[in-house]
């Protein structure tokens, strides 16, 4: 099958693409021709076939300087015309039999979808976050979970100015979900793609094309090294430091648990509020990392008693639990979002509510007093990871769905030809 895969990024800045990537390497692998599509960018990788037909680069974050950009970078938030024509021309020349989107808001537009409509193709689109239901993508009103624009309108993003307190990026995020979800501008997609029931929910309750919609889980490749003789004796967090994270609960909790030790992976804005906080209530207890490879985050993991996800927002399926599992590692997760799908209560992990120190203070300090049952927990959770996430599974899925929309666009096109 000839594959072609778009999102407005082509190399590895975030989950999304490091998702795609990673699909399109494992389909591949099992025989598919594959090729992507995206926006210009310095870091995407050499020798992409169809690069020239790729739209010009812009950055939102920060927001271009000068009216005159600003008003373009805007206009192509809610059309992009050299995205639809570019990636006409990566379908005449590549001739894909699907064709998988992931994140194509704001740089892309959903000026893409028509494109492959026009061209008579079925579409996939992966949703990685609740952008069709949420303006702002997170589901969070200044850091508090919220649901404001999935039971109602998208103007509620300005009123509460949702965007990082703005009332100006608040209201463009507002129109633009307006006016897309009064011209059904995502209408041309034949199937909506979520990793979590938690996220499939939230699209049906938003009324996003609920007949479409499809739970393909995330995958992970675990490796191959044998499960460590005991476990570790502290924990870890894998992730952006920002709000939503939770993680100054996290480093609170630990805090409230004398001899409970904590390793930090990653980055972001809030590190250094989070590293005065640590050196104050659990000093030489809590290590910051950095961003750190994979290979040493999966490191960090197994020779830890179990991971940590103590997000305040609704997660919809973060890849670090996976991985932890996947390494045999349990993990302690709140219950918010798809988390309590991954993380079975007393089977293979922990939960506890969000924002709640003393709660999580209290499991881990059960944790690391019964390391034989983290590792018994762990052991479960890798094996649910080997048997229900495993990369050959999806691929196959994906496969499936592929097989199903071509078949809807087939019946489709002779219906509107018989009709005729």
């Amino acid at each position: 099958m000839r594959i072609l895969h778009v999102n407005k990024y082509l190399y590895r800045r975030g989950g999304a693409e490091g998702y795609m990537l990673d699909v399109a390497r494992l389909q591949r692998e099992a025989g598919h021709e594959v090729e992507l599509f995206g926006m210009q960018h310095p870091e995407n990788p050499a020798g992409l076939p169809l690069a020239d037909t790729f739209p010009g680069l812009v950055e939102l974050e920060p927001a271009p300087e000068g009216l005159r950009a600003k008003a373009a970078a805007a206009a192509r938030m809610l059309w992009s015309t050299s995205s639809r024509s570019g990636l006409s021309e990566a379908i005449r020349r590549f001739r894909p039999d699907v064709v998988h989107l992931h994140n194509v808001y704001h740089q892309l537009s959903p000026s893409v979808l028509h494109a492959v409509r026009d061209a008579g193709l079925p579409s996939v689109m992966t949703l990685h976050d609740y952008k069709l239901a949420c303006p702002s993508y997170q589901m969070l009103d200044h850091g508090k979970p919220c649901d404001a624009c999935v039971t109602g309108s998208p103007v509620q993003a300005a009123r509460r100015r949702c965007k990082d307190g703005s009332l100006t990026a608040s209201t463009l995020l507002a129109v633009e979900s307006t006016l897309h979800r009064a011209t059904r501008a995502y209408a041309p997609v034949t199937a909506l793609v979520c990793p979590s029931e938690f996220l499939a929910g939230v699209m049906r309750q938003a009324g996003v094309f609920p007949e479409r919609l499809h739970v393909v889980p995330h995958f992970v490749a675990p490796s191959d090294a044998a499960l460590p003789a005991s476990p570790g004796l502290g924990f870890v967090f894998g992730g952006r430091l920002s709000h939503e994270k939770g993680v100054d609960t996290l480093v609170r909790a630990v805090g409230l648990a004398p001899d409970v030790h904590l390793d930090v992976a990653g980055d972001g804005p809030e590190r250094a509020a989070l590293e005065a906080l640590a050196a104050q209530c659990a000093p030489g207890r809590v290590r910051f990392h950095g961003r750190i490879a994979r290979d040493e985050l999966e490191t960090l993991m197994r020779g830890s008693l179990a991971g940590v996800v103590p997000s305040r927002w609704y997660e919809n399926q973060p890849m670090t639990v996976l991985e932890s599992m996947g390494a045999g590692v349990p993990v302690v997760a709140t219950t918010l979002g798809g988390l309590p799908e991954l993380v079975r209560d007393g089977v293979d992990g922990w939960t506890v509510p969000p924002d709640d120190p003393q709660a999580l203070a209290t499991i881990l300090q059960a944790v690391a007093a019964d390391p034989a049952e983290a590792r018994r927990r762990g052991a479960v959770g890798r094996e649910r990871m080997l048997r229900d996430f495993s990369a050959d599974v999806h691929v196959e899925r994906l496969d499936e769905l592929y097989r199903e929309c071509r078949a809807v666009v087939a019946r489709t096109s002779t219906t509107t030809a018989v009709t005729a």
